[in-house]
């Protein structure tokens, strides 16, 4: 449902939601923080359109974007030519292990219960030491989208709770280094949450 959802609305999305953090500072100001800290390639999972995925690259990163979608990659791939976008399934990323330096996770996980977020596998390919940046709508319901994006629609959006992402992220082998929780924006539905965690260092660790 999801992924034939996103195909079906991906040109309209490209056109309405243009830019990365247009009116959002605090959006903007988390994801430069991140941008400082990680070193190697990064990868956008669920990057959709590709606009987050351009951010990245503006930030002097070496980044590339994975998707569900073939429509939303389409797109990517008109709107950002000289960035590589591919298909594929954070559930089970075609990523070798400890081969990102970072990742990040930007509203893609919306679709599904916190419950259900694949951390072990998000873990598998960051390397130790590098960051993964997770964007989120803060809260503790579930709603359901027939229209979006001047189309029809079938699409289960879920708010997940930071506590029980936290949690969640550490059982994996994360650790959280930062969180902002802010209030929502006058085109949002309610407040939003964002996350900075740490894959663990075993060297760091054992030197401590």
């Amino acid at each position: 449902m999801t992924r034939a959802s996103y195909d079906i609305v991906a040109a309209s999305y490209a056109q309405l939601i243009p830019d990365a953090h247009d009116g959002r500072p605090l959006d903007a100001a988390f994801m430069r923080a991140f941008a400082e800290l990680t070193d190697g390639p990064v990868g956008d999972i669920g990057c959709g359109t590709g606009r987050i995925t351009q951010h990245l690259h503006e930030l002097g990163l070496d980044v590339f974007g994975v998707d569900l979608s073939d429509g939303m990659l389409d797109q990517a791939r008109k709107l950002y030519p000289h960035l590589t976008f591919t298909q594929g399934d954070m559930t089970g990323l075609d990523l070798a292990d400890d081969s990102l330096g970072g990742a990040v996770v930007w509203y893609s996980t919306v679709h599904m219960p916190a419950s259900e977020v694949p951390w072990r596998e998000l873990h598998r390919v960051v390397k130790p030491g590098g960051y993964l940046l997770h964007a989120f709508k803060l809260g503790d319901r579930k709603g359901h989208l027939t229209h979006a994006y001047g189309h029809d629609v079938d699409l289960h959006v879920h708010w997940h709770d930071v506590d029980e992402i936290v949690t969640n992220a550490t059982e994996a082998g994360f650790n959280e280094v930062a969180r902002l929780q802010r209030q929502k924006g006058v085109d949002e539905g309610g407040p939003q949450g964002f996350l900075l965690m740490g894959k663990r260092n075993p060297a760091a660790g054992s030197a401590s």
